[in-house]
């Protein structure tokens, strides 16, 4: 079977197209974060809340919480140990954090620790979608920052106007 030039051109183009086009650059995956939620237009993903879970009294109150609670391990503060653990867990509809896992962490000692102390934080504000509450997994960082280990700097030079002041002689 012989084909002729113009059937030829007209079979051919639609692959010489095809061998021309480049992939599309792949898309950077979304990162949701509570000042980078937005409502989509049409709803957007099922799994996706319209607000994100918070702890009563915020950032700070969580702070204070792990101020009170965390016990650093003997084994860490002898090593000087410092950093975040971070605690995988979901908020659950009722607001209860449950299945804490280990996502980052420091020692055995410290990340035990952390898992006691993420099982011991109380009931969040859960997550909603369209008014109804979803469970949402969140990652709390719990800080071991060795505050019991204090560094003083040696011959640090006290500035005049300290030295001037009442009470400092």
């Amino acid at each position: 079977m012989r084909l002729s030039l113009p059937a030829f051109l007209v079979l051919a183009a639609p692959l010489a197209a095809l061998a021309q086009t480049k992939p599309a650059p792949a898309k950077a995956p979304i990162v949701l974060s509570p000042g980078n939620m937005q409502l989509q237009a049409g709803g957007g993903a099922e799994n996706r809340p319209d607000h994100p879970p918070t702890f009563p009294g915020g950032e700070e109150a969580m702070g204070e919480f792990f101020t009170q609670n965390v016990q650093i391990p003997n084994k860490a503060k002898a090593a000087h140990v410092t950093g975040d653990v971070l605690v995988t867990a979901t908020v659950g509809t009722d607001g209860k954090l449950s299945n804490p896992k280990i996502a980052k962490g420091l020692t055995p000692e410290c990340n035990a620790e952390a898992l006691r102390v993420v099982q011991t934080l109380p009931a969040w504000q859960p997550a909603t979608r369209r008014g109804v509450p979803v469970p949402v997994l969140v990652q709390v960082p719990v800080p071991f920052d060795n505050s019991g280990v204090v560094k003083f700097e040696n011959n640090r030079k006290v500035p005049h106007s300290a030295k001037d002041a009442p009470g400092l002689n």
